[in-house]
């Protein structure tokens, strides 16, 4: 299976559709996928939900593997360009570190995380990612292989400037977003919706435990 050429042969495809009949496809193939999965789903019901008809989706995308493809791309290009918007808010000189990355982590939580975008993605990788990974090609190269490294460089030059003690940078960058991650699973994991106060309190406990780790001692 020749991923990178069938997704963008699948982009095109998908280009030639109306942007709000576009958009309203993929939105309802990503509920449709998220609540049934991919061998449950199927196209009827997303072209019920999306109020087109079984063929506009054949004709715009093909089968059910393509859409499925076709969302996880979306998906992906979405919840990248808000994760690196909000990246662009990081901490680099901060007056006060653990306040200014309590707000980054409220912020990457609620704009990355807790977005449909993000929501969507994250239920799709844990249901169908082991069954399917052929199917997350995209997502792993434009996902993961660009984000982690761009939060490393990050905690890198805290690190370089005297703010945090790090032996591994990576390392460090994937524990605070698992730190981030987990508090936030733990709250939606059985269909809860957490406040504001809770993703408050979520980025609060990550960074104050994150600091106890790797925090400059004086």
């Amino acid at each position: 299976m020749d991923m990178p050429t069938e997704t963008a042969q699948i982009d095109s495809e998908l280009q030639s559709a109306p942007p709000s009949k576009r958009r309203s496809i993929i939105d309802s193939a990503a509920a449709i996928f998220c609540q049934q999965g991919y061998a449950g789903a199927s196209i009827d019901a997303v072209a019920c939900c999306a109020g087109v008809s079984r063929q506009t989706i054949y004709n715009q995308l093909g089968d059910k593997e393509k859409l499925f493809k076709a969302v996880v791309a979306a998906l992906t290009e979405r919840s990248s360009a808000d994760f690196f918007a909000v990246l662009d808010t990081f901490p680099i000189e901060p007056e006060d570190l653990e306040q200014e990355l309590t707000g980054f982590a409220g912020r990457l939580l609620r704009k990355v995380m807790c977005d449909p975008n993000g929501k969507w993605l994250m239920k799709l990788i844990e249901t169908e990612g082991a069954r399917y990974p052929e199917l997350f090609t995209t997502w792993r190269e434009y996902g993961p292989g660009k984000k982690h490294p761009a939060v490393t460089a990050r905690f890198a030059q805290l690190a370089h400037a005297g703010y945090l003690e790090l032996d591994d940078p990576a390392l460090a960058a994937r524990q605070f977003m698992s730190l981030l991650t987990g508090e936030l699973r733990n709250d939606t994991r059985f269909g809860q919706k957490p406040s504001e106060a809770d993703l408050d309190a979520m980025a609060r406990n990550t960074v104050k435990t994150f600091l106890r780790a790797f925090g400059k001692r004086a």
